[in-house]
């Protein structure tokens, strides 16, 4: 099963497995984000019901993925856009976008300060 996980992670985090990769050092399908609002800022709920959908949909159209989830074309495409901007989505050659993973886990931790 191929899963993508987001991810908290400091610039330092980063960059260490940047380099690692860099050597050739296999990685997980990691996207990190430096704060909370900043993954949130990314994965709206609406985000979320669209990638749930998509999720072993295999590739569809913009179209198809509004009508889906109920949604104006206009919106999905803007979501569609940002998602495909973070590497969450894809866009295949014949304009269609997917999800493709077979799941996707979202890591973090909230503890005292």
């Amino acid at each position: 099963m191929r899963t993508v996980t987001l991810t908290l992670s400091t610039r330092e985090e980063t960059n260490r497995r940047f380099l690692h990769a860099f050597d050739g050092k296999s990685q997980e399908s990691l996207l990190t984000f430096e704060s909370p609002s900043l993954l949130f800022t990314l994965l709206t709920a609406e985000r979320w019901e669209l990638l749930k959908m998509m999720t072993g949909a295999g590739a569809i159209t913009v179209r198809e993925a509004a009508e889906r989830v109920e949604k104006d074309i206009p919106v999905v495409q803007d979501d569609v856009d940002a998602l495909l901007q973070a590497g969450i989505l894809r866009k295949n050659g014949s304009d269609e976008i997917e999800f493709p993973f077979d799941a996707m886990h979202v890591d973090f931790m909230l503890k005292a300060a």
